[in-house]
């Protein structure tokens, strides 16, 4: 197994687009830490910044970017035409050929997939934070480590819904565009917040209340029941993937 980890991390790592996702998902949230710090600085000294202690952790946002691309790739790689010359052929095909066992193949894509975007939540993470500490010191406090681990484990948590969905749907394109607009430019699940309160317990607005105090939900969910409805959508997510992908033809 760990030599099959180590081999789709290299497939991974190997794809031009998932260093798009690793190079956007480290560098958009400094950025934004950065583009910010005028008007922060201003709001601290107005007062009108009255809780600073999401700073930082909330930029943290911007570059889920990172770990949705990095989520859909992996699958949607395996699905890619192989070359003009075989349009018919895909990457899934010679995949299964080396490794038969499906489980066995999806265990070591969402090993590989974790461990790289853990490794980039924590870097970008780091990043983020140190730089808001440079930029604004003394006024915003320093998260607790839990809260930084919690932030951690949601850019993977989003990577494997992303993984999940595109896992269900064979099609990069779709799941992406919906995750990217869901999180950046129109939140449908934090407008269906103000219709109902069940929408609180969606994955993405449940899973922001891991790490984040200063949120406008209806429904105030505790940081670890907030990580296991996230990972339950996931789980349950990623079961119907694992049954359609058993049962397809490659």
């Amino acid at each position: 197994m760990v030599s099959l980890v180590r081999a789709e991390l290299r497939k991974l790592l190997g794809l031009p687009t998932a260093w798009v996702g690793l190079v956007l998902g480290t560098l958009i949230a400094p950025a934004v830490v950065l583009l910010n710090a005028p008007y922060i600085r201003r709001a601290i000294t107005a007062g009108t910044l009255t809780d600073p202690s999401d700073l930082g952790l909330r930029d943290l946002g911007i570059g889920l970017i990172g770990p949705m691309i990095l989520g859909v790739i992996v699958v949607s790689s395996e699905y890619t035409s192989t070359g003009q010359d075989a349009p018919g052929a895909r990457q899934l095909t010679a995949t299964l050929t080396a490794v038969p066992d499906r489980l066995r193949l999806l265990v070591a894509k969402t090993t590989a997939l974790v461990l790289t975007v853990a490794a980039q939540a924590a870097v970008t993470a780091t990043a983020t934070l140190t730089l808001t500490q440079v930029l604004h010191g003394e006024h915003v406090p320093a998260p607790a480590p839990t809260r930084v681990v919690a932030a951690i484990l949601y850019w993977a948590l989003t990577a494997l819904l992303a993984y999940a969905i595109t896992l269900i749907t064979r099609n990069g394109i779709v799941p992406l565009t919906l995750l990217i607009i869901n999180s950046s430019v129109v939140s449908v699940s934090y407008l269906l917040t103000k219709v109902t309160d069940l929408a609180s317990y969606l994955p993405d607005i449940a899973g922001t209340q891991m790490f984040l105090r200063d949120t406008d939900f209806p429904v105030e969910i505790a940081p670890v029941t907030a990580g296991l409805v996230m990972t339950a959508w996931i789980v349950v997510l990623l079961a119907i993937g694992l049954i359609l992908f058993q049962r397809r033809d490659a």
